[in-house]
């Protein structure tokens, strides 16, 4: 079995974290394309696997969390029943996901449909590696509310940002985002402190999502087949960016502001750590 060098694995991984096409990575490396997408698989799958061993005990205090679309094999509403019975991941995705307001660091995420299960196995997920008690921020989705509740008790101060918009549509085959008309802070738990119920850097996040992770850049045919590929995209792309990314405001990576490593990890060191 013809085995990759570690630096052309470096280069693929690396390309790939940027935001480059598999195919794009193909004609570059000379690498085929099958190979490129195993590569990617194993890599995010081992990164998943790294931040849910290295992301615990974390001594956070203002966390933000929010939920990015996506889609697997085709958009909701192309999905037919028929469909839908051959494969029930078809259509919409939702990538929760939760950010330090601080460091910037990404304790958690979880990819699946937008249900009230899957909002709490994230909170409960995102509770077990707090080392304290946080102001925690989501936007207006019902099921926070309850999942809030249950992942941390009385052990939390919690906010919600509601925000409301216009109902004027795109034109047909056009993409513009709606028109935000206003915005309500709304204290649900605890003693949240108004001026930090926001979610401006979890949303800023999911633009740095889009930016680096091929399948989820807008108005791209570079979705996702297969629910495990995209998953292990968003592995890949958390995992580069708290070991490896220097975030432009830090001056460093989130792994180091929060003290989990004390150098910045280079793709090598990121393959070394998931071998």
């Amino acid at each position: 079995m013809n085995i990759l060098p570690m630096e052309k694995q470096a280069l693929i991984v690396n390309a790939l974290a940027e935001g480059n096409s598999i195919r794009a990575i193909e004609r570059i490396t000379q690498v085929h394309r099958d190979t490129i997408m195993r590569l990617g698989i194993r890599i995010g799958e081992g990164c998943t696997k790294l931040m849910s061993d290295t992301m615990v005990n974390l001594p956070c205090h203002k966390v933000q969390v929010d939920e990015l679309w996506g889609f697997i094999g085709k958009k909701q509403k192309n999905v037919s029943p028929e469909d839908f019975n051959k494969n029930q991941n078809l259509g919409d995705v939702w990538t929760y996901v939760s950010i330090d307001a601080d460091t910037k660091i990404v304790p958690n995420f979880f990819v699946g449909k937008r249900s009230l299960a899957n909002t709490q196995m994230f909170m409960d997920d995102l509770a077990g590696r707090m080392k304290n008690r946080i102001q925690l921020t989501s936007d207006s989705l019902s099921a926070y509310v309850s999942a809030v509740e249950s992942a941390f008790g009385s052990n939390v101060d919690y906010g919600q940002l509601v925000k409301t918009y216009s109902s004027i549509q795109a034109l047909p085959g056009k993409y513009s985002p709606p028109r935000l008309t206003s915005c309500k802070k709304m204290a649900l738990n605890g003693s949240p402190i108004v001026k930090h119920i926001s979610t401006s850097y979890v949303e800023s996040q999911n633009l740095t999502v889009r930016m680096h992770c091929r399948r989820l850049t807008r108005l791209t045919n570079a979705f996702s087949k297969k629910i495990e590929n995209f998953r292990a995209a968003i592995g890949l792309h958390f995992g580069y960016y708290n070991f490896c990314l220097v975030h432009n405001s830090l001056r460093t990576t989130p792994a180091m502001a929060m003290g989990i490593t004390n150098k910045v990890w280079s793709v090598n060191d990121l393959l070394e750590r998931i071998k």
